[in-house]
């Protein structure tokens, strides 16, 4: 797990690289690698990469970064971990390449040497990087299927940089800090800035599950070799298992995928919090033989007795598996503390994260490099009451949906009694008009305002372009497009997967876990793993997020399985209403989510504060 940079200057009439930008560049991501950071630029000098590493894998010099093929041909800087190195290692020796350290960079060198391009498709893990093939003059950038790692983009026409986080490429003083309104509109609707989008109109997110490759021409298109939908609908087409056999089928799949993610170099901790998902990892762990596991959990003195509280729970699941159990105490005077330097380490706008900022925070001060994550088994299991809420409202407003300016009638007679204060829910307007779609009901469930509450808070000029641009419909919706005739739990599947989970879970757990030079393992997002499961409507019909509780053996305590769902909260809510005098009451959590939004994008974000 590290930081990446690079700078192409493609063109021949381009400036060569600029060592001192490439340095700004890499001293911007400092914490993503205290243990080693490195320049390299070709001869030429019209190509150069930056690392900062943070030793997981091959902890030696073997393993440092930009890593150079054996005959000088092939250059790489790589920010991940592939966790099926030694499988394609001992593929390409039986083939007759030869190695020369442990790391898995150099098997990346030595597949792409194989395969070419073609190697992402081989590869189990989580991982952006930039290889430069001198032979062919030609810079490929990867990221990988479900956007674990981020991979950012600018290209001025003459000259292509890329970097691990947006602000890397500001710092590097050669990129426009002009804003981008698709972003800005992306983060009021969605809480997160959707990709390939940011807030900054020259940056570019390089998509999940892509590559783009660069020439002497320039960038070519960015070429898809993943997609979502596509993966569960032909998951979808396997044969159907009866209910014990699914269950053997799940725990299998989350044993292997565990197993895996336990590849490295240095010890491998757990977030764990009171639910199941967790706590079948840990479990799981334990059953594969892992020993002397630290398992960190945050506590907040606003939740104790209640049923937010995670630690009394947490502690009994720990000493079930044997696990060391740190509960770090997080109270509002620490938040305001160290807010600046979240909003400094976040790298795009979010109102999420601050979670993962604290438990990664504990775990650094524990001397942790590397922690497993529940993190993607609601998305997988249909932990989310959007797995009900989206097909119910489809299913039962599609019917009226073919009226010609019904709902939008509706929607503005339902918003002007709303404005009367009237008590009901802002996005009661929109269901007539939004609800009969896929695209138009999960925008109705995830969004945190629709798109006719942000003419009070944005310039109508931003708004108008923002929403031409980002086309919230339309975006949601392709995502379902390589999807066939996926059943409801399925459809839902890929939209979290491919939306809420890949612009902000994941985007969350990278910005806020590196701040902390923590890697964030993540078992249940994993495309093998999906790959393994039984179909979603086999899922749906054994419960599948009840089903983990019973993969460990011994199995998870009564008590988890009978804790009602929570979600890993913090009392942000309520510190913010705290600390603008608002009382001491527990905030509704879409008020707090809008309050954070408001305050994340009043820390100096580009565009129109929003007021």
């Amino acid at each position: 797990m590290c930081g990446i940079a690079g700078v192409f200057a493609y063109l021949d009439v381009a400036a060569p690289v600029d060592r001192g930008e490439l340095g700004r560049m890499n001293d911007r991501m400092a914490a993503r690698g205290p243990d080693g950071d490195r320049l390299w630029t070709s001869p030429d000098g019209r190509i150069g990469f930056a690392h900062r590493r943070l030793a997981i894998i091959d902890l030696s010099e073997g393993g440092a970064q930009p890593k150079h093929s054996a005959d000088g041909a092939l250059t790489i800087t790589f920010n991940g971990e592939i966790y099926n190195y030694r499988e394609l290692r001992a593929e390409l020796q039986a083939k007759g390449y030869e190695f020369q350290t442990e790391s898995d960079t150099e098997v990346l060198l030595q597949l792409y040497a194989d395969c070419g391009a073609a190697m992402v498709g081989r590869l189990r893990g989580m991982f952006a990087f930039g290889l430069w093939d001198a032979r062919q003059r030609r810079l490929l950038l990867a990221r990988d299927p479900l956007g674990i790692k981020p991979l950012y983009w600018a290209d001025d026409g003459w000259t292509l940089r890329f970097a691990s986080q947006a602000k890397a490429l500001l710092a590097g003083g050669a990129v426009s800090s002009d804003p981008d309104p698709a972003g800005i509109v992306g983060f009021h609707l969605l809480g997160s800035v959707p990709e390939p989008f940011t807030v900054w109109s020259d940056i570019h997110t390089l998509p999940a599950g892509t590559t783009l490759t660069v020439d002497a021409t320039g960038p070519g298109a960015v070429q898809s070799y993943y997609d979502v939908a596509g993966a569960l609908a032909a998951r979808a087409g396997g044969p159907t298992a009866a209910a014990a056999d699914a269950r053997r089928q799940l725990a299998a799949a989350v044993h292997d995928s565990v197993r895996h993610h336990l590849v490295a170099d240095v010890p491998v901790a757990v977030f764990l919090s009171a639910g199941l998902d967790s706590g079948a990892l840990l479990g799981t762990m334990a059953q594969l033989g892992a020993r002397d596991i630290t398992a960190v959990t945050l506590a907040f003195e606003e939740f104790r007795g209640a049923n937010l509280d995670e630690a009394p729970l947490a502690a009994e699941v720990a000493a079930r598996y044997g696990a060391r159990h740190i509960v770090r105490n997080v109270d509002r005077a620490e938040f305001e503390r160290d807010l600046p330097a979240i909003l400094d380490a976040m790298d795009m706008p979010s109102i999420d994260g601050i979670n993962t900022w604290f438990v990664a925070k504990a775990a650094h001060e524990a001397g942790i490099k590397v922690a497993l994550s529940g993190l993607g088994a609601d998305e997988c299991f249909g932990g989310y009451p959007s797995f009900a809420d989206v097909p119910r409202s489809v299913h039962w407003l599609r019917p009226v949906g073919w009226l010609p300016g019904l709902g939008a009638l509706v929607r503005r007679g339902m918003t002007a009694a709303i404005g009367a204060g009237l008590g009901v829910h802002p996005k009661t307007a929109g269901l007539l008009q939004y609800g009969g779609s896929w695209a138009g009901a999960y925008l109705l469930r995830r969004s945190v305002y629709m798109p006719w509450e942000l003419d009070d808070l944005l310039d109508p000029g931003l708004l108008r372009e923002g929403l031409r641009r980002l086309a919230p419909l339309r975006r949601i919706g392709a995502t379902l497009n390589g999807g066939g005739s996926l059943g409801d739990f399925d459809r839902v599947a890929a939209l979290e997967t491919s939306l809420y989970m890949r612009n902000q879970l994941l985007r969350d757990a990278d910005w806020a876990g590196m701040a902390h030079s923590v890697e964030i393992r993540v078992p249940y997002v994993d495309p093998f793993f999906l790959a393994a499961l039984p179909p979603g409507d086999v899922l749906a019909g054994v419960n599948a997020k009840a089903a983990v509780a019973d993969i460990p053996v011994p199995p998870l305590p009564a008590a988890s399985r009978e804790r009602s769902k929570t979600g890993f909260v913090t009392p942000v809510g309520r510190w913010l209403r705290e600390a603008g005098g608002g009382g001491q009451g527990t905030m509704n959590l879409s008020v707090a989510s809008r309050d954070w939004a408001l305050r994340v994008w009043q820390a100096g974000w580009p565009g129109p504060a929003a007021v």
